[in-house]
């Protein structure tokens, strides 16, 4: 049986709402493996500049990321869609092993496949550092505040 991840494509309004709460709120997890399985055994990722495919790879990354990206969290806003595409833009903050706070900006291009399993991610980011003090993403985003746009900084 294969496996599924609803909604499925292509998406209206509100299930590229539901598809980009539903990646926040994994990511906001921090468990590798549980973040894999919303992609396609043979998922490709562009990463900033790495290159990833495959669950294998996508859990050595995350993995490798959440070690160094401490008390992560994470918000995403739906940006476009269009048939099995979805566009976000999104931020999350971190502080490394020395304590220095980053806010990071981002942008991610999803496509899908039928069974609403991603199977390929684009992703541009930059990095600003923020003093402890400047933080405004602590932990998961609560039920209240789905589908709240992010500031722009």
């Amino acid at each position: 049986m294969p496996e599924s991840r609803p909604p499925f494509p292509p998406f209206d309004e509100q299930a590229a709402l539901r598809k980009v709460q539903a990646a926040e709120d994994a990511w906001n997890t921090r468990d590798p493996e549980r973040v894999a399985l919303a992609y396609t055994p043979d998922s490709v990722w562009r990463n900033r500049d790495r290159f990833i495919a495959g669950r294998e790879e996508i859990v050595a990354f995350l993995t490798a990321k959440w070690e160094r990206e401490l008390e992560y969290a994470l918000r995403k806003s739906l940006w476009s869609f269009h048939g099995d595409r979805i566009a976000v833009r999104f931020q999350y903050e971190c502080h490394d092993t020395a304590g220095q706070w980053w806010r990071s900006y981002g942008n991610e291009l999803w496509e899908f496949d039928g069974d609403g399993l991603m199977r390929r991610r684009e992703a541009s980011i930059n990095d600003v550092a923020i003093t402890e003090a400047d933080r405004r993403i602590f932990g998961p985003r609560p039920e209240s505040e789905h589908g709240v746009d992010i500031p722009l900084q």
